[in-house]
């Protein structure tokens, strides 16, 4: 029996979608072959699926013959990530008064972990923080290392990405901020891109037992935002 024309949509939709999200994580672009290669199909049919992209402004396609993302891919990120931003801004706020310190939200751009919110605990004399828009590269800290652990395994991972999506969370240690402990958690949910809910503190004793309550908030967004 042919496929409905219906369950023909549903493929090409999700091989649009999936092309897109390859494209986007690629830090210098793909070639039509390269995208044929990862979706497992003709050249022919990647070519069709990037030229729809590139019609509706989510990819562009360079000088040089690669695909990168478009402007439409950037004002469509700005809606989602303001839904993030809005959903896991009253659990942070709970954090950061439960445990003392500092949490941040990050999500991935290119080759970076991007703080998309930052929020300090409440009458702390003393604190650790960061600006909303900082960034570091991704697999250093513990943020960056969960943004890592909430994508798919890929071959030749560091170990530390392995172990975090085993365990559900990163934990490191002057990574990022020198003398900072920094505990991170995963935040995955069908539609909005990777991120995660991370902790930063100068206290050994408030990292050590951050991991579980970070856990639960992320499960909880996840929930919120499912």
């Amino acid at each position: 029996m042919a496929d409905s024309p219906r369950a023909t949509g549903t493929q090409t939709l999700a091989r649009g979608l999936r092309a897109l999200q390859i494209v986007s994580t690629a830090s210098d672009g793909l070639t039509i072959q390269e995208v044929a290669g990862e979706l497992d199909v003709h050249r022919s049919i990647a070519s069709r699926l990037l030229s729809t992209l590139a019609d509706f402004h989510l990819v562009t396609r360079g000088s040089d013959g690669r695909y990168r993302t478009g402007t439409g891919l950037a004002a469509l990120a700005t809606g989602i990530h303001a839904t993030l931003r809005a959903t896991a801004e009253p659990v942070m706020h709970e954090l950061a008064a439960d445990l003392g310190a500092t949490v941040s939200l990050l999500v991935i751009e290119g080759s970076q972990a991007v703080a998309l919110s930052v929020v300090e605990p409440p009458g702390a004399s003393y604190r650790l923080s960061f600006k909303t828009g900082s960034r570091h590269p991704l697999g250093r800290g513990s943020a960056g290392v969960a943004l890592l652990a909430a994508q798919s395994p890929s071959p030749g991972e560091a170990t530390a990405v392995t172990e975090a999506r085993e365990r559900g969370f990163a934990a490191t240690f002057g990574e990022v901020e020198p003398g900072a402990h920094g505990v991170a958690v995963p935040i995955t949910a069908e539609g909005l891109p990777a991120a995660c809910l991370n902790l930063i503190t100068s206290r050994a004793e408030v990292a050590g037992r951050a991991a579980p309550p970070l856990m639960a908030a992320a499960a909880r967004l996840r929930g919120d935002l499912a």
